[in-house]
């Protein structure tokens, strides 16, 4: 996965804050993966530094799979304060949007340029 631009990164995270207040999200690995597999993912937050890696390392495929964007950022500790959690979490996934719908599109068309 391409090595993306803080802005998005910080604009992923601001995503998750609006969703989490005015949509949904589902937190932690196995919540994501199934928003991705019913497709109902509108954007995926996967934290780097997460162990094992073998945890999260089918979230991005799995993306690609079923066409949802998705974001890698560097924390697991910043997803998972961005998601309202006192602890880190591994992924993210916005299933409904909320105010953040415009941050979204703009953050999936920056990932496909």
């Amino acid at each position: 996965m391409a090595e993306v631009s803080k802005d998005i990164i910080n604009n992923a995270y601001e995503a998750v804050e609006i969703a989490r207040k005015t949509g949904k999200i589902k937190k932690g690995t196995n919540e994501t993966t199934k928003a991705i597999e019913r497709g109902i993912a509108k954007l995926v937050l996967v934290a780097k530094n997460v162990n094992p890696p073998e945890v999260i390392m089918h979230l991005i495929p799995l993306c690609k799979e079923k066409n949802t964007p998705c974001v890698e950022v560097p924390s697991k500790e910043e997803l998972g304060a961005a998601a309202g959690l006192e602890v880190g979490t591994s992924s993210v996934a916005i299933t409904q949007e909320g105010d953040s719908k415009d941050l979204i599109k703009d953050i999936t068309l920056k990932l496909k340029q």
